[in-house]
């Protein structure tokens, strides 16, 4: 996988690969925001994230508070978003599409 960054028009294009992500101002990540029914939801979803971000060996900025989680994908040495972020975002993606999401 190219852990180059994506430069604009790159990255545009592989948004449309994703659900709702959005990128930064600044172009050096993508986020998006999860609403989950509960706290069991959110947590089912991040653990299963982080289970395949650990196999990916590239890990997502996040927060959850109660049934919410936030995050945002950027590969930090490449300076903005690889193809690694989009796959993640897949990932965790095709994830909250088992939570009806």
């Amino acid at each position: 996988m190219n852990d180059a960054r994506l430069e604009h028009e790159a990255l545009n294009e592989a948004l449309q690969a994703v659900e709702n992500w959005v990128v930064t101002e600044d172009e050096t990540a993508i986020a998006r925001d999860f609403k989950f029914a509960d706290f069991r939801e959110a947590f089912a979803f991040m653990s299963e994230c982080a289970l395949a971000a650990e196999r990916l060996d590239h890990h997502p900025d996040w927060s959850n508070s109660y049934n919410r989680v936030g995050v945002s994908l950027s590969t930090h040495d490449a300076g903005g978003v690889s193809t690694r972020d989009i796959a993640l975002a897949g990932i965790m993606d095709e994830a909250a599409r088992r939570f009806g999401l």
